[in-house]
């Protein structure tokens, strides 16, 4: 009888050893948790540990996404089905793209660490860094005499309350530098804080566009992660070099007076020229929405029709319709306006926005507007409330 009994627990343990996940089942987050486990649990232990890295860099370098659930959502859709090899080699090219000191060959460095964070805390956390604030060094990258300063090099120091720079090693701090100019944000980068040698981030003038820069002056922000604190600094009005700054190239209007190359048709022999290439429109659609939205706003329907030809608005009587048409909107408050398609002279501008009719009653609106060129301008031909 106990012969049995040790049987059927080693057939019991056989089988469970069995239904170990060798590969991420990204389809929940508990499949996810359970998936990663088993594959942690088959390494050896130091590989363990870096396995654990890995997957610490994928999350915080690897997603878009904000908050940790959302970042564990994403990291399980990116590592679905992939193995643990293919897991390093994925954080191996975040590292490098991201300009990390990691690689998942190298012995552990960044300490414990679960995604998850759900474990006891050991001992010695190397992230518990005793911290008072957050400082600011930001230095120019020089560059030649004629176009001056490249760019910016920002390195946050943690200092104590006497604004000290704070001694530690072997941590793994996330920190993430924010630029923003004229109230408006143009860009976000993410860096992990190692020791007190850590180099911050480069800004190049070259990637930032002069259009967006204000006044010539950017603000940062700098947020580093402890595991008790989020310490945060902001330095306003930090000068740029503006002759520096990324500008776009000119659009190409192509001369429509040119007179093509005369063309032979090999089959009749005659002469053949092709007619001269329609001009690029040089206006922004974008523009021609915003003014149709303005003149709805301030009622003049007139104008606002003259800037549409679309079939399915009909007559200017059932556009400016107050019960069936335009004719009911008090007010329009635009959220935000982008143009993901502009070629061949048609364009999408993609619309949010709030409008209120004359009742009071408020609509928040998605809405994707058609349009196509005429004589040098835009004419609105569709209209589309997404959902």
């Amino acid at each position: 009888m106990k012969f049995i009994k040790y049987c059927l627990l080693a057939t019991l343990l056989i089988l469970m050893v069995g239904c170990k996940k060798t590969s991420v089942d990204g389809s929940s987050r508990k499949s996810f948790q359970e998936s990663i486990n088993d594959m942690a649990s088959s390494l050896p232990t130091l590989k363990q540990v870096k396995f654990n890295e890995a997957l610490y860099i994928l999350k915080t370098f690897g997603v878009e996404a904000e908050g940790d659930i959302a970042e564990i959502a994403a990291l399980g859709k990116l590592l679905d089905g992939k193995k643990t090899a293919e897991i390093f080699a994925l954080a191996d090219q975040v590292a490098q793209k991201n300009g990390i000191d990691w690689s998942s060959t190298a012995p552990p460095s960044l300490g414990e660490m679960n995604i998850f964070g759900n474990e006891v805390a050991s001992e010695k956390d190397p992230n518990d860094i005793d911290a008072a604030a957050l400082n600011i060094v930001v230095r120019n990258i020089a560059g030649d005499s004629l176009t001056g300063s490249k760019g910016l090099i920002v390195v946050p120091q943690l200092v104590d309350n006497n604004g000290k720079q704070v001694d530690f090693e072997g941590a793994a701090l996330e920190t993430v530098m924010e630029i923003s100019s004229g109230g408006n944000k143009i860009s976000t980068s993410k860096n992990l804080m190692q020791d007190p040698a850590f180099r911050g981030f480069t800004i190049m003038y070259s990637k930032l566009p002069k259009e967006k820069i204000f006044e010539e002056k950017i603000d940062i922000k700098l947020t580093v992660k402890t595991t008790k604190k989020l310490l945060q600094m902001l330095k306003m009005g930090i000068p740029v070099n503006g002759k520096a700054l990324y500008t776009p190239p000119a659009p190409v209007v192509s001369d429509s007076l040119q007179v093509p190359e005369p063309q032979v048709d090999p089959q009749t022999g005659e002469t053949v020229t092709p007619p001269p290439a329609p001009a690029k429109v040089t206006a922004d659609p974008k523009t021609t929405v915003t003014k149709f939205l303005n003149n709805l706003s301030s009622q003049n329907f007139k104008a606002a029709y003259d800037a549409s030809e679309n079939p399915n608005w009909g007559s200017y009587d059932k556009f400016s319709n107050p019960n069936s048409g335009f004719g009911s909107v008090k007010n329009i408050s635009v959220k935000n306006i982008a143009v993901p398609y502009n070629k061949d002279n048609s364009a999408n501008v993609n619309v949010t926005y709030d409008v209120t009719d004359k009742n009071g009653k408020t609509t928040s609106l998605n809405v994707t507007y058609g349009l196509k060129a005429v004589n040098n301008n835009w004419k609105i031909t569709t209209y589309k409330i997404n959902n």
